[in-house]
């Protein structure tokens, strides 16, 4: 679209200036980052301390025991008694189970939870700690 004026001629200004876009896009990107794991571990859990941690890249299935010792399958509560049968779909042997468990849980109920997950079928259970700070 032109406008003419005293013979010159001056063009609208019809871009679109995208540099506001992109700063919130990245902003919104950061702040995805940032909350994105907090999400994932709302069961606060105190798990214990060790030397040798491994950090986690992708998303698993996780069993969390809390300190009054509610055992939470992601983020949902469970029973003990009905976690096998939840654990079952899919291929439990190709299946990987993070256990997390806080420190001050006994081991008779971190033993229970370990029957629970091996009478689906799995094999394969990481425990989950956090690195040693010296």
């Amino acid at each position: 679209m032109a406008f003419s004026s005293g013979g010159r001629t001056h063009s609208s200004l019809a871009d679109i200036n995208i540099t506001p876009l992109v700063d919130v896009v990245l902003v919104l990107l950061l702040i995805f980052m940032l909350t994105a794991p907090v999400l994932q571990s709302g069961i606060d859990v105190a798990v214990p301390k060790t030397r040798t941690v491994n950090q986690l890249t992708e998303e698993r299935t996780v069993v969390s025991i809390d300190k009054e010792q509610r055992v939470f399958l992601q983020d949902k509560p469970v029973n003990v008694h009905d976690l096998p049968s939840l654990l079952r779909s899919g291929n439990p042997a190709k299946k990987v189970i993070y256990l997390r468990a806080d420190e001050k849980v006994p081991f008779g109920a971190f033993a229970s939870v370990m029957d629970a997950v091996k009478q689906a079928g799995i094999t394969n259970i990481s425990i989950v700690t956090r690195p040693l700070t010296e």
